[in-house]
């Protein structure tokens, strides 16, 4: 017969794990501890809305850490509800009882708008990761409630009794174990509550208790004074002393809060205006570039999103695409750019969301439950999606002026997300040779008679400006794509329609610059003439060689590159990939275009061994090449002694 138990886990072996493993990142303590104390606010709050507790008139509700480095001491005082010694025995002697969830679901009939942060009943014991002993102090709010004490080595002992704590609320003191002793620092402690707690719904002050106590000595000592010149009648030096007293009182500096307690995601987008909006952006992202625009998310059903989302400014080649989207639970920082919620595309945003309703796992860093969290991205993507869409149909001047700072971060939401690609493809736009913005069915409507389902672009409109000017005299259009994602993107294009090709304007010479067509046989004759005439005077075997015949006598010789090898080339560079031996890839695919109209050309056909057909071939060459891209160091050096050789002979 099989047998049957229940299992148990030993304290003196859990203990241990949880103050070693708990949380990924020793300095989540501060945040559990504050957000600890943030709960039990709201859960008085929610209590008075009840009627079950009478608030006082003008109650300042807050959180205050007190940090000694003098004690290497941190202290955490809430003016919440408090706890009794049933509570402390419920809540804190039994690991992983939820003080949260018990309370949700006493009053869960009861309504109320505030959230409350916890839910796993463990936050309290990330102390004991960096203390070596914790107290507790606590009053709570009701009638006759006796102050309680308890205490904490770090084992699985605790020591608790009547205390004689006197304020309503909670206060709890950690003694810093003594590689931890850097948290008692005004400073390590400030960065790590403004990098958690800076929009914790209730105010938090922070206080440096060695430098208030000093303060406070001096004004006590003062006063102490004060009283001895009384007793020996020195009336004007008592008044004198006690003036510096007062002063002492004035200068001693007023706490600030370090958090927004209502920050601009929680308010409705019809209250904010765009200077609010602006001056969050640069105060979360210390980012001083205007943002582009932005989308504020505000939804409650089927679940609770609130949040904003930045366009900022990504127009450069260089510039990474990448941003920051801070994720909030209940205004708690859980982590910057979760993958999980926020669509990868997205990640090159900034910008921050809080959904109370996401199943964060115990250190709130992870998450469980992917078919929801799927329905959260989803949810965001079709906001920034509706956004794009709907400033392109009612907005369009405005949308073609963001474009080409938009157009990198969408085109990669088209390459990572379907649906986000399916929504976008009628409105995606392309920037043509006269500087309009054009969709691409306008494009291959308008060239059909002279490129059928070829989409030329322009890279590089300085290095290909001979290319750009021979299509716009001969009346064809090009489009601009000059940003580094732009190869993956039309890549992807032509996988989704085979019958479109795109090709970069210098890939090859289309027919329509095409003058009196060359014989076969004249082709062949002049392109072996030239081809060893040209291998021989640049000293290149492997040169690639071809004759045209094209319309203006005035284009001597320009470099294209198939399309392919380009292609293949760029994505090298871009992911720093060296050739492998036999790759002829870059400039070895180049091939040198001739034209056979060109008097300069003709000269080279009809005297290859003529005194200065060596210096024409060369120069030809370079020419193509400046045309297309930089010379290297060495070979412009050539080319300008070259051109100096070329006016003398011209001076002669």
């Amino acid at each position: 017969m099989a047998a049957k138990g229940s299992l148990t886990i030993n304290s003196e072996n859990i203990f241990p794990i949880i103050k070693k493993w708990l949380y990924s990142d020793h300095d989540i303590f501060a945040r559990e501890l504050i957000s600890n104390g943030c709960d039990a606010i709201t859960k008085l709050k929610k209590l008075s809305i009840m009627g079950e507790y009478d608030e006082p008139d003008n109650e300042k509700y807050k959180v205050t850490v007190f940090a000694s480095a003098k004690d290497k001491t941190l202290t955490f005082v809430d003016n919440g509800l408090g706890m009794d010694s049933e509570e402390i025995e419920k809540y804190i002697n039994q690991i992983a009882f939820s003080g949260a969830t018990d309370f949700l679901s006493k009053y869960k009939d009861k309504a109320s708008s505030e959230q409350i942060i916890g839910h796993f009943g463990l936050g309290f014991y990330s102390a004991f990761m960096v203390a070596d002993k914790v107290t507790i102090e606590s009053l709570s709010y009701k009638k006759d409630a006796k102050p309680v004490y308890w205490e904490c080595d770090g084992g699985t002992e605790y020591e608790m009794s009547e205390g004689d704590y006197s304020e309503r609320g909670t206060r709890i003191t950690l003694y810093l174990a003594e590689d931890s002793y850097e948290f008692s620092n005004e400073y390590r402690i400030r960065e790590i509550i403004e990098k958690y707690c800076a929009f914790m719904p209730y105010e938090i002050y922070l206080i440096n208790e060695d430098t208030a106590k000093e303060i406070d000595d001096e004004i006590e000592a003062e006063a102490e004074i004060s009283e001895e010149d009384e007793l020996i009648g020195d009336t004007a030096s008592k008044e004198e002393k006690e003036d510096k007293a007062e002063d002492k009182k004035d200068k001693k500096p007023e706490p600030k809060p370090l958090n927004d307690t209502n920050p601009l995601w929680m308010k409705t987008p019809s209250e904010c205006t765009d200077e609010e909006y602006k001056d969050f952006f640069q105060k979360v992202f210390l980012d001083f570039k205007e943002p582009l625009f932005w989308i504020h998310l505000n939804m409650d059903y089927p679940f609770n999103l609130k949040g904003i989302l930045y366009f900022p400014k990504i127009n450069t080649n260089y510039e990474q695409l990448e941003g920051k989207v801070k994720l909030f639970n209940n205004q708690v920082f859980v982590a910057d750019n979760i993958k999980e919620v926020i669509p990868e595309f997205l990640l090159t945003l900034k910008g921050v969301i809080d959904c109370p309703d996401l199943p964060l796992n115990v250190s709130r860093s992870a998450l469980q439950n992917d078919g929801f969290v799927k329905k959260i991205s989803d949810y965001i993507t079709k906001k920034v999606a509706d956004k794009l869409i709907g400033m392109c149909k009612t907005e369009r001047e405005r949308y073609e002026g963001y474009w080409d700072d938009l157009s990198p971060f969408i085109k990669f939401g088209c390459l990572k997300d379907q649906k986000f690609n399916e929504k976008m493809t009628d409105y995606m736009l392309f920037k043509n040779l006269e500087g309009k913005y054009i969709t691409l069915p306008d494009y291959l409507e308008a060239g059909k008679e002279k490129y059928e389902n070829k989409v030329f672009y322009v890279t590089d409109e300085e290095c290909q400006a001979q290319y750009v000017k021979m299509f716009k005299e001969e009346g064809m259009d090009a489009v601009y794509l000059t940003h580094n994602i732009d190869n993956a993107y039309i890549t992807s294009l032509e996988a989704k329609d085979e019958k479109i090709k795109f090709l970069r304007i210098d890939s090859d010479v289309n027919d329509n610059f095409a003058g009196e067509p060359l014989t076969e046989e004249q082709t062949k004759e002049y392109t072996d003439k030239l081809t060893e005439t040209f291998k021989k005077a640049l000293g290149n075997d492997k040169l690639s060689l071809k004759v045209e015949s094209l319309k203006d006598a005035e284009i001597s010789s320009m470099i294209t590159q198939s399309e392919e090898a380009r292609r293949m080339a760029d994505m090298m560079k871009l992911y720093q990939m060296g050739m492998m031996p036999g790759m002829d890839f870059g400039q070895n695919a180049e091939t040198l275009v001739l034209n056979a109209n060109n008097e300069l050309v003709k000269f080279v056909l009809d005297n290859p061994e003529g005194e200065n057909t060596e210096l024409i071939c060369k120069q030809l060459y370079d020419l193509a090449v400046l045309a297309n891209h930089p010379l290297s160091a060495e070979a412009l050096t050539e080319f300008v002694a070259r051109s100096n050789k070329v006016l003398k002979i011209l001076a002669k």
